[in-house]
């Protein structure tokens, strides 16, 4: 009997994720790829080792995408859905904790709040530009210090004394831990700083004026840092919850949607697991039609135009065949 399953992938800077869930919305699959600013390539790696990891006896019934990448992606795979990160992190939630209030996600390299009523979206916000409350500043960090990221929060959990560093920005905090480490306080002192300064960070920046109500899910890479988890159970006084697949909680999202897009389509538009064996290319050009002098951008595969984007007017977005993908 050939199984169905429903596939989510959330692209962004700097990973690419890849789930499968099965009619129950549980994760039977993922896989975390670090983009490298190859999001194609990286896309078709996921496809080829969900092709290995199904075998031949498979159907996918339904694609979402999401993540800063989420309309490339979209138009690659034929998605059923495109969506943002907010609402596809919102819907993973809920998935999890169906009274979730509040979301706080940290990845890579941005961070975000979603405020929640009735399972419903009333307020967000993302971090604008500052990484200090992001993991890539704490990937730094622990690179700095000879540590495995995997080992920070352990570590900060041992301390007994942490030190105030300030944590306003990626710059003053890196200085302010060197300036610490001169001082001669202990490591796990300083690491377990740092994580209070992040999450100091994130709550002054990301969370201001939000209104920061109990259940609190905690996804994105960043949830993996016991140290973080724990300083946020101090500052907002409430148990944090951190879901099982707490670093595909965007794909599961976007792989939920699209099961529920499909439901009311009837039929789904994935172009078929080989294309990750197709050769892509990505071609931009200058229109000159009028002053906007607007960056156009083509997706190929051979000589068929998949989809265009960039201009203004609609001048070559229009000018597609209607079966065409077209992006705005």
């Amino acid at each position: 009997m050939i199984k169905g399953y429903y596939m989510g992938v959330d692209v962004g800077s700097v990973s690419t994720n890849v789930v499968l869930l099965n009619e129950k919305n549980e994760v039977i699959f993922k896989k975390y790829i670090r983009t490298q600013g190859k999001p194609i390539i990286k896309l078709q790696q996921g496809l080829k080792e969900v092709k290995d990891f199904l075998g031949n006896d498979f159907k996918i019934k339904a694609v979402g995408t999401t993540g800063s990448g989420r309309q490339l992606a979209g138009t690659i795979l034929g998605a059923d859905i495109i969506k943002n990160e907010i609402t596809a992190h919102a819907v993973s939630a809920i998935n999890f904790m169906p009274d979730v209030n509040t979301v706080l996600e940290i990845g890579g390299q941005d961070s975000k709040i979603i405020i929640l009523k009735d399972s419903i979206v009333v307020d967000f916000a993302m971090n604008t530009v500052c990484a200090a409350g992001t993991g890539s500043f704490l990937d730094r960090q622990a690179g700095r210090l000879g540590i495995d990221i995997k080992e920070f929060g352990n570590i900060a959990l041992k301390s007994k004394n942490p030190v105030r560093i300030a944590g306003r920005c990626a710059v003053f905090a890196e200085s302010d831990m060197i300036h610490k480490q001169q001082l001669g306080h202990n490591e796990e002192d300083i690491i377990r700083g740092l994580c209070e300064a992040l999450v100091r960070n994130y709550l002054n920046n990301v969370g201001k004026g939000k209104n920061i109500k109990p259940p609190v899910v905690f996804q994105g890479g960043v949830a993996a840092n016991l140290g973080i988890k724990e300083a946020f159970e101090r500052e907002l006084g409430s148990e944090i919850f951190v879901p099982k697949h707490y670093d595909v909680m965007g794909a599961i999202g976007a792989s939920i949607l699209a099961r529920e897009e499909v439901k009311k389509t009837k039929k789904t538009k994935f172009r078929g697991i080989n294309i990750a064996d197709i050769n892509y290319k990505i071609k931009g050009f200058e229109c000159s039609g009028c002053s906007n002098l607007c960056e156009i951008v083509e997706i190929c595969d051979g000589s068929k135009v998949l989809a265009r984007w960039g201009d203004k007017c609609g001048k070559w977005t229009n000018a597609m065949d209607l079966d065409d993908h077209k992006l705005a």
